[in-house]
């Protein structure tokens, strides 16, 4: 796949016109900051299969009350059920790398929403416990797969100029979903057992199923054409998402010498190129690839690491130790915390090209710390009286909207934006797979202890244990993260090779 290829297909498709003298390099330079309604469109849809994740998330916090009390389960099969999805989402993560190499981008966001949809399925008409774990376990899969892809697709296909509010936007759908799960619970909670759990889980079926059919009519992602030898494809997906055939054109060029290397691979050629040879540079990388899997490696690690996932699977049990004991109440409650990530994912996602990563990163980590550090000082004071005043309710629930405030304006849309932008284009799904498969395998892990941590040393105590972890995580991101701000994804590989970070 040489540059001398891309100039042939230029001379024989005339489907560029570069004023004279001009220089693809400095045309892809002008880039603008307006949205490509082609992209957005694309990037929306793509993204709308994280609403799956986030419905789950929000829902299971209501519903796994009712699946308790109709199931009899104990604790842990509860920490069980609810952590299992973040495991079983490690085997579709890490399949999705591969299988997007092989069968595209766009067809692998299909089977994403279709995995899910036949777990969500499941879980509605789940006879009992063991069944609806094996709905857990494929609905997981599904997540994997989305969590992986829907980010990769839209970092593909997006200009870089606007590429921080475009691949921020799955954290977006994922808060939205939260929402919708919030909304389903207070709207359902008073339905009769076991109707109530069996609705808000099946309803995950609808979004999945609209995603699947939606995603058909998407383009495929231009790099990925590239590495497949498919120039004209590319070219047409190029023009329609670029602001002129100049700048396609440039934007062609520059991925056809990153994607160079795949002809060092002998004994095959870039249309059969699948993926291989992948985990090789993992296993023994080069120094730049070494830094960019720390740094991909240490921010999915510290976003989950913050427990926002396991405390808004927990949240009405948090309320309740708080002292708001009504159920309607500790539904209501997560409305308004569902309300607040909502707003300030999406102000996040706005205002991410503009300030860039590294700011939005810092501020996030550090302003988490200091609200799960108020959390757990309202949780203790709150332990250790017998009446519970309302002034440390009050502090336990902006607390918690703090946090889900900090968390959703950096650690939330910048981990998937970060995760598949910072990798090469060999590299970037197997790569993205490798690293969202630590993030589920955090998330499973703070999810299915939560509950026992608590018991053990109290939600105050857990709560001051997580808020030293963000503070070693600031350090790290302040360390270890360089910015990536208004950088085409060939030109970011290069930031890795420099000592020091940008600021």
């Amino acid at each position: 796949m040489k540059l001398s290829s891309v100039r042939e297909l230029d001379k024989h498709q005339d489907c560029y016109h570069l004023l004279p003298g001009s220089d693809p390099k400095n045309v892809g330079r002008r880039r603008s900051c307006r949205f490509n309604k082609y992209v957005l469109a694309a990037a929306i849809l793509a993204s709308t299969n994280s609403v799956l994740l986030g419905y789950d998330i929000g829902v299971m916090s209501g519903a796994v009350l009712y699946i308790k009390d109709d199931l009899k389960i104990n604790s842990t099969q509860q920490e069980i059920l609810v952590g299992c999805l973040n495991i079983c989402s490690l085997i579709g993560s890490l399949a999705a790398g591969k299988t997007s190499d092989s069968i595209g981008r766009r067809y692998t966001i299909v089977l994403a929403a279709a995995t899910f949809f036949a777990g969500a399925v499941s879980m509605g008409l789940a006879p009992s416990f063991s069944f609806l774990m094996a709905g857990r376990v494929v609905a997981g899969i599904g997540v994997g797969y989305s969590l992986m892809i829907g980010p990769v697709y839209t970092a593909e296909i997006s200009p870089a100029m606007t590429r921080g509010f475009l691949s921020s936007l799955p954290e977006v759908f994922i808060n939205m979903g939260i929402l919708l799960g919030y909304v389903s619970n207070f709207i359902l909670s008073g339905l009769p057992q076991p109707l109530n759990w069996r609705l808000m889980l099946g309803l995950a079926a609808l979004p999945a199923g609209a995603v699947a059919l939606g995603v058909i009519v998407m383009p495929e992602s231009p790099r990925w054409l590239v590495m497949k030898g498919q120039f004209v494809e590319a070219r047409r997906v190029l023009i329609k998402t670029s602001d002129s055939e100049a700048e396609a054109y440039a934007r062609l060029v520059e991925m056809a010498n990153a994607a160079e290397t795949l002809e060092q691979e002998p004994p095959s050629s870039s249309c059969q190129w699948t993926g291989q040879g992948v985990w090789k540079e993992f296993l023994r990388p080069t120094r730049p690839i070494r830094r960019i899997l720390i740094a991909a490696i240490g921010v999915n690690f510290f976003m989950q690491a913050s427990g926002n996932d396991a405390i808004v699977y927990y949240s009405p049990q948090v309320f309740k130790d708080a002292g708001i004991h009504n159920r309607k109440q500790q539904f209501g409650v997560t409305i308004i915390m569902g309300i607040v990530k909502t707003c300030f994912v999406f102000v996040s996602a706005l205002f991410l090209d503009h300030y860039g990563r590294r700011p939005l990163l810092l501020l996030s980590t550090a302003g988490v710390a200091i609200s799960l550090a108020c959390l757990g000082l309202g949780s203790k004071y709150l332990q250790q009286c017998n009446e519970k005043p309302i002034w440390a309710i009050a502090l336990c629930v902006v607390a918690v909207c703090a946090d889900f405030s900090f968390f959703s304006i950096g650690l939330g849309p910048i981990t998937w934006v970060y995760s598949s932008e910072i990798f090469p284009m060999r590299l970037r799904a197997q790569g993205s797979s490798l690293v969202i498969s630590v993030n589920r395998i955090v998330s499973g892990i703070v999810s299915m202890t939560f509950l026992t941590i608590s018991e053990k040393i109290t939600f105050g105590g857990l709560f001051f244990v997580l808020s030293g972890i963000m503070v070693v995580g600031t350090i790290f991101f302040y360390l270890f993260l360089p910015e990536t701000k208004g950088k085409s994804l060939e030109e970011i590989e290069a930031i890795f090779e420099d000592k020091c970070p940008e600021s």
